[in-house]
């Protein structure tokens, strides 16, 4: 491992050092009054157990950086353009709606105010879907001096590895794997600080699926990552193991089968229920080391 890319995965590394897991909080936490995609969100999710929050970026047609997943746009702010079509000052006029579609009156926030706010913390953010972006977003994230708390991801292409191989601050980085190939070409990219892999196993017969790869992949990398987040009734990110079952059925048939499995971060839209397992977790391991 090259010397600057342990430096900046101190954290990180100790995160993983000190639990059984991490947890990653999908777009951080929302209920009630406290939207998605915002930094109340990241406050409610750190607060709720989550060692990552989660969030995604989008550009305005005039290149500024926001908080937002778009497609969401009719849901959460009563809007029927896509997001990624409108200039900041449109942007900037339209206001949330809550939970129980309250309108509200909080604004979508700029990336900018998010990281000058957790400058100074222990917090990790990984920032999804801004790979479109990175010709412009990789040098502007470096003006915030928080490579040790970033982690970016992406699909496997090699437009992407490319750049952030060829840019100078070495982010850490974790690919969503859908294939065998996909590892092969990422294996390629020697200076590239690949800290995990995203992997997605669509049903219980994928190679992501199997104990044997997922064990190859944590000597590898420090980290595996699975999705335990249901995102509707067809897609499945890791074989049917997710937070609707957790929740339903109960922990042990779904998250602790994750983990079991060998995957030593898992990306929930629960945090405090998957914290109430793991606190549970961290007792009985202890009580095993103490004896």
């Amino acid at each position: 491992m090259i010397k600057e890319f342990m430096q900046i995965n101190n954290l990180l590394i100790e995160k993983l050092k000190n639990e059984p897991f991490l947890i990653v909080a999908h777009r951080g936490t929302a209920l009630g009054n406290i939207i998605e995609n915002t930094i109340p969100s990241l406050v409610a999710a750190c607060q709720s157990g989550a060692d990552i929050v989660e969030i995604d970026v989008v550009q305005s047609t005039d290149g500024q950086f926001y908080l937002f997943h778009d497609g969401n746009e009719s849901r959460l702010l009563g809007e029927k353009r896509n997001i990624k079509q409108l200039s900041s000052g449109e942007i900037e006029t339209l206001h949330y709606y809550n939970s129980i579609r309250h309108k509200i009156n909080y604004q979508v926030e700029k990336l900018e105010e998010l990281l000058k706010y957790v400058g100074g913390t222990d917090y990790l953010i990984n920032i999804d879907r801004s790979w479109a972006y990175w010709d412009r977003l990789l040098p502007y994230l470096d003006s915030f001096n928080l490579e040790n708390q970033i982690l970016l991801k992406s699909p496997v292409k090699d437009l992407y590895l490319q750049q952030l191989e060829e840019h100078p601050t070495k982010y850490m980085y974790f690919p969503i794997v859908k294939s065998l190939e996909d590892l092969e070409i990422i294996r390629e990219f020697k200076n590239v600080n690949i800290v995990g892999v995203e992997i997605i196993a669509e049903n219980q017969d994928s190679p992501f699926f199997q104990d044997e790869l997922i064990e190859s992949l944590r000597n590898e990398y420090h980290f595996v990552f699975a999705n335990a987040i249901r995102l509707d009734d067809k897609e499945v990110l890791f074989g049917e193991l997710d937070d609707d079952l957790s929740i339903l059925k109960g922990p042990k048939y779904g998250w602790k089968q994750i983990v079991d499995k060998g995957c030593n971060v898992l990306q929930t839209d629960w945090t405090s229920l998957l914290d109430q397992y793991r606190q549970k977790e961290r007792k009985a391991l202890s009580r095993i080391n103490g004896k």
